[in-house]
């Protein structure tokens, strides 16, 4: 295979290279017929090749082989992103329950921290991952996806060297958490965006759900190393967890080198044959395989419109691109819904909530907690391939609501007139851990996936920050993913630095709020949300764009022979910006027969059918 300038070969190209010249072998020898690049397949006849390499090379219609080396390594290595928050977040809910480190920091009697001192500490990690999450998507647009990751693990290095260089100042401890902070947000937009741009269609709502799966690790990880340290003598309690937390940065770091970069920016910026042969390799096919043609014809028609309609993007395209400020708003919401389920509730202060409770031991019941919601995020990862979306979030969010009325009303009425204490105690933890098996099956990781899959390639990222305009013209990604990323922060913080006065205030009846919030998570994706699972990003855009109900996009088939109606497509061809967005975005929709036709010439796109047509003016806009 054909190897680009300045790549030298990793460990697993020489596997693939092996794999796919004994494949061509194996054809030859079984007489497995090819189609020469004259003719066409049926695969061709639904989009065709890329035309610039099907003319050098026969057409490769062999099957795809999904589980193989490659595909775990970039979900083991990328997903140490999630490993590095849900550490962080682990260790916080324990280090507040250790003597020594309430002795160093604390500033109430007992020793104890104050409202406003802990909510500061907790909190600030959720700030610095506001702004890493605005900051990294422009920057991941120049440099590219790989080096931007190392840099983020060497910022998050930094953080935790502030925070474990103290030994009585506490704002050096916030301050540590604010730079890591900036390090985990960083990470929190380029992973999923890494692994969403590069994973194989028919797996990557499973890769891109492991982030949240090694989140779960993380947090289970932190428990359990909390948990053998906090009789340790002097600041060893603290310190070692908070060390130990140095191991995963330099493992991610180390480990992108050896993974190719992003197709979809090395095409963007001109590396056309290492885009082509990353997902190639991604796939475990040879570069003239019909797959590969497929996604490269795409980019290649992305890439095109993008550039006749200006090349341009700015911030606020997030909300006038096509159907963008539906989907920004749904990104938004779905992420501050993620937050608002109330789980990190229990992540940030499980431990203190259970001391409360009475336990005489409340590390034990984190770490139970903690191996639930790391052992559950297992069957999320073939809930959200299998069941689909919609149907697993809103199921999540029901369980959730349920669980939390119980947890709210037992703590209440029960523990609050001191009555039967041990046996609602007991009841409390089950619904807790009831409730975060649910969580972790389906909130924790689909969320991700579906905000990945989303947005456009023009707007995934800065839907990942409001700051795109600063960038230079060279930016290949528009505002997406970092925006919605920045509300599941904002909420992140919110949550954690409040948690305490709440708590003073209403005590278990804070349960009732995050069970009204599940309820509303439920309406919102039954409501709004379209089923993703199973198609290409540009299906997904196609569905948003042409207004495909909701209730209904789990049928909808994308029609067989025709380019696909795109963000891109429909309003960055040349003259295309002189469409009135209301009369473009607002085009009804036919899912009768379980199709949505494509729009007629005016759009771009023959009809299909020839039975439905777009109205004159007039429609939705947005």
């Amino acid at each position: 295979m054909p190897q680009i300038v300045g790549m030298p070969m990793s460990f697993l190209d020489w596997i693939d290279t092996y794999r796919v010249f004994h494949s061509k072998k194996s054809k030859e020898d079984t007489g497995h017929a090819t189609v020469p690049s004259g003719e066409t397949t049926p695969r061709q006849e639904t989009g065709g090749p890329d035309p610039t390499f099907a003319e050098k090379a026969e057409v490769d219609n062999s099957k795809i082989r999904l589980l193989r080396p490659r595909i775990f390594a970039m979900a083991l290595i990328v997903s140490i992103g999630g490993l590095i928050f849900g550490y962080d977040t682990g260790q916080i809910s324990g280090f507040l329950a250790m003597d020594d480190f309430l002795t160093r920091f604390g500033n109430e009697p007992g020793p104890a921290f104050s409202n406003v001192r802990s909510g500061t500490i907790v909190g600030l990690l959720s700030i610095g991952t506001l702004i890493g999450a605005i900051g990294s998507a422009p920057i991941a647009d120049i440099f590219g996806r790989r080096v931007c990751i190392v840099t983020w693990c060497l910022v998050f290095c930094v953080g935790v060297i502030i925070q474990i260089s103290t030994e009585q100042h506490w704002y050096q401890l916030a301050i540590g958490r604010w730079v890591a902070g900036l390090g985990v947000g960083g990470l929190s937009v380029l992973t999923p965006m890494y692994q969403s741009e590069t994973a194989p269609r028919q797996v990557r709502g499973a890769l891109v759900s492991c982030y949240q799966l090694f989140i779960t690790f993380g947090i289970w990880l932190a428990y359990m190393i909390n948990f053998g340290s906090h009789t340790m003598a002097g600041a060893s309690q603290w310190k070692l967890p908070m060390g130990i937390g140095f191991i995963f940065p330099a493992l991610m770091a180390t480990g992108i080198c050896f993974l190719r970069e992003s197709p979809r920016w090395d095409y963007r910026h001109g590396k056309i044959d290492a885009a082509r042969t990353t997902i190639a390799k991604s796939y475990g096919v040879s570069e003239n395989h019909y797959e590969v043609q497929r996604e490269m014809r795409e980019i290649k028609e992305k890439l095109d419109a993008e550039n006749a309609g200006g090349g341009k993007h700015r911030w606020y395209e997030a909300f006038t691109g096509p159907r963008m400020a539906y989907r920004t708003c749904l990104g938004v919401a779905l992420q501050a819904l993620q937050q608002l389920t109330g789980a990190n509730f229990f992540f940030y202060y499980g431990t203190t909530v259970f001391a409360g409770i009475g336990l005489s031991d409340s590390f034990v019941t984190s770490i139970i907690l903690g191996t639930i919601n790391f052992a559950m995020t297992f069957p999320g990862l073939y809930v959200v391939e299998h069941f689909g979306r919609r149907r697993a979030l809103i199921a999540g969010a029901l369980w959730m609501f349920m669980c939390f009325m119980i947890f709210a009303s037992i703590g209440h009425f029960l523990l609050e007139e001191g009555r039967e204490t041990k046996t609602a105690g007991t009841v409390m933890i089950i619904f807790t851990a009831l409730f975060i098996a649910g969580y972790a099956m389906t909130w924790g990781p689909i969320v991700w996936a579906v905000i990945g899959e989303m947005f456009p390639t023009r707007y995934r990222a800065t839907c990942k920050h409001p700051t795109h305009r600063l960038c230079v013209k060279r930016i290949d990604n528009g505002p997406g993913m970092g925006i919605s990323s920045a509300s599941n922060w904002i909420w992140n913080f919110l949550i954690s630095f409040f948690t305490p006065f709440i708590t003073s205030a209403i005590d278990y009846r804070y349960g009732y709020v995050f069970a009204a919030c599940c309820f509303t998570g439920a309406l919102v994706v039954y409501f709004f949300l379209c089923e993703s699972s199973g198609r290409s990003l540009e299906e997904i855009d196609t569905m948003y764009i042409m207004h495909v109900p909701p209730t209904k996009s789990t049928k909808w088939i994308a029609p067989e022979g025709e380019e696909l109606v795109t963000a891109d497509r429909l309003f960055l061809e040349p003259g295309a910006r002189n469409i009135r967005k209301e009369e473009a975005a607002g085009m009804e929709t036919a899912t009768e027969r379980e199709e949505v036709p494509m729009p007629n010439e005016r759009y771009g796109v023959s009809d299909v059918s020839g039975s439905w047509v777009p109205e004159a003016s007039g429609g939705r806009g947005g």
